[in-house]
């Protein structure tokens, strides 16, 4: 016999030596109950009596049809001791549903269909020491429900199908480091957790975060691309608004934790903007459509940026993209052509005064007719290697001949077609790189045995970029295309693929890039039809 069931007994025995007229005087006892001095119990009701007699300490409701227990249900009947509502139809416990019960100390819901109780349903239960929720069918119970429970001695939560999972994490602390008397509880799921006793269940630090990408700021910036740099400990993000024949300089504000316009360097059909720091030098590069491309250094005595070099630019037809490097002690940028008629060039930083050359002067001519769309620069086994990327050809690797001081090709990556970006990140030391492809898939390769080899396809109809990014542990991929939201993929450490994790909105995507500051992670995203984005990365605690 449970321990409700030996105070129903005992309600029915005092309720048998009680009876009589003379407790009933002043009391009309509810339809289908039975009433003593000190009991009420009712069987088969609907309704819970409205007030009862301060004698009264003690109230029993079976086999009835109540749904719910509201805030206060129970308010009007402060001398309670006791309360059993056994085998009644609840389904939900809402917040406060015991308030006004300073005097409770027993309380059983057993045997109904309970699968809410809110997080503050026992709220101002300090005196109660008994406590029944056997036999219903809760699979979570809300963070902290029993935090009011001072007094509590037993607790009763068999019967019902705990999930032991995340959500419960904070319940298996608690029966971990409670001092009441508490009944087996037994997972009910997942099924490598189904029988096991949730008391027992080891809690590993971390398992239960997870992360979400939410909306920080919307910029009126209709952007190609994004470059984050800093100087003089301020964040600055340099984009490409081919519409407003700009590149467009905002600052990180660190009162208002968002990004404000600094500067704005106008131009024709701006495409590309690009920032490289060089000694003292805080440059901008600045490709275009027209008008041939330009350099732009910071004034520090007129606070912006302003015309430093134009770069000689006579083979580059239709500028897609700025890749910015260093090898050895020397800097390099190479401008990726897109045309037909062009050449993919690379540029070197010269610095000598005497010979009036400051600045960057073309190089190296690489890779003639192929229409580059993307360039990324990579170091792997102690050597440096430029993957030139074409929506028409194989993408191609160029290998930097120490000896020559020149690049020189290397090889191909093949069995990947229509490429328009390419993105290079490392996971646990190991080199990888993201391929978008505008039509079929995108690709996810692996450097392995001096070569590129596909490990993941991801669909991507549309996609004009596959960004790689961090944040802590965390390893991602951003898959934005003009047809779709953003999808985001997350790392996963025990098959070595990225897993769909979270969608965001972004109007045409070009990039994403990573900002780090004032303790707080951001990705910024340009869009090419719609305002620019700025959204936050966030920790979740799944236990709360």
């Amino acid at each position: 016999m449970t321990s409700s069931e030996q105070w129903l007994a005992l309600s029915v025995a005092l309720l048998c030596f009680y009876a009589g007229a003379e407790c009933k005087r002043n009391f009309k006892c509810p339809s289908g109950c039975t009433c003593t001095k000190e009991t009420i119990i009712c069987v088969g009701t609907a309704q819970i009596p409205r007030t009862i007699p301060n004698e009264i300490n003690s109230l029993s409701m079976v086999n009835g049809s109540i749904a719910e227990i509201t805030e206060g249900m129970f308010s009007l009947m402060p001398s309670l001791q006791l309360l059993l509502l056994n085998a009644n139809s609840l389904t939900t416990i809402k917040d406060d549903a015991f308030s006004g019960l300073p005097h409770l100390e027993y309380l059983f819901i057993e045997g109904n269909k309970i699968e809410t109780i809110t997080k503050n349903a026992l709220r101002g239960l300090r005196g109660l020491t008994h406590l029944s929720l056997a036999n219903n069918k809760m699979r979570f119970l809300p963070r902290d429900l029993f935090f009011d429970l001072d007094s509590l001695l037993e607790l009763d939560l068999r019967g019902n199908s705990f999930q032991c999972i995340c959500e419960n994490k904070w319940l298996m602390t608690w029966l971990k480091n409670t001092n009441a008397t508490v009944s087996d509880v037994f997972c009910a799921g997942p099924n490598d957790m189904k029988g096991k006793r949730l008391n027992d269940l080891p809690i590993p630090p971390g398992e239960c975060i997870s992360t979400d990408f939410v909306r920080h700021q919307s910029i009126p910036v209709q952007a190609m691309s994004a470059d984050i740099f800093s100087f003089k400990e301020d964040i600055y993000i340099a984009l490409a608004a081919p519409n407003t024949n700009s590149c467009v300089i905002m600052e990180w504000d660190h009162i208002e934790m968002n990004f404000r316009k600094f500067d704005n360097i106008t131009g024709k059909s701006v495409v590309g903007c690009k920032s490289v720091l060089i000694e003292n030098h805080v440059l901008i590069l600045v490709t275009q459509l027209f008008g041939g491309s330009h350099i732009y250094k910071f004034d520090d005595q007129q606070n912006k940026f302003t015309k430093f070099q134009t770069v000689e630019v006579f083979n580059i037809s239709k500028p897609n993209d700025i890749e910015v490097f260093q090898i050895e002690n020397d800097w390099y940028f190479v401008i990726v052509d897109s045309s037909k008629a062009g050449i993919s060039t690379l540029y070197k930083w010269m610095d000598q005064p005497e010979r009036n050359e400051t600045g960057f002067y073309s190089y190296q001519f690489l890779h003639e007719w192929f229409r580059d769309t993307d360039a990324e620069f990579v170091e792997v086994d102690g050597k440096s290697y430029l993957i030139l990327i074409s929506r028409s050809q194989p993408p191609v690797i160029y290998l930097w001949n120490k000896s020559t001081l020149k690049f020189v090709l290397h090889s191909e990556i093949p069995n990947v077609d229509d490429v328009v970006a390419v993105k290079a990140f490392r996971v646990e030391g190991d080199l990888y790189l993201a391929m978008t492809c505008y039509i079929g898939d995108s690709k996810v390769l692996k450097w392995a045995n001096k070569q590129f080899t596909e490990i993941q396809a991801l669909p991507s109809r549309g996609a004009m970029i596959l960004q790689p990014f961090t944040f802590s542990d965390r390893h991602y991929l951003a898959l934005g295309s003009d047809y779709s939201f953003t999808q985001i993929y997350l790392w996963d450490v025990e098959t070595k693929t990225f897993h769909k994790f979270k969608d965001i909105y972004v109007q045409s995507p070009r990039s994403f890039t990573v900002l780090t500051n004032d303790r707080r992670n951001f990705i910024f995203s340009p869009s090419f039809k719609g305002k620019s984005m700025v959204f936050e990365h966030i920790f979740v605690d799944l236990s709360l």
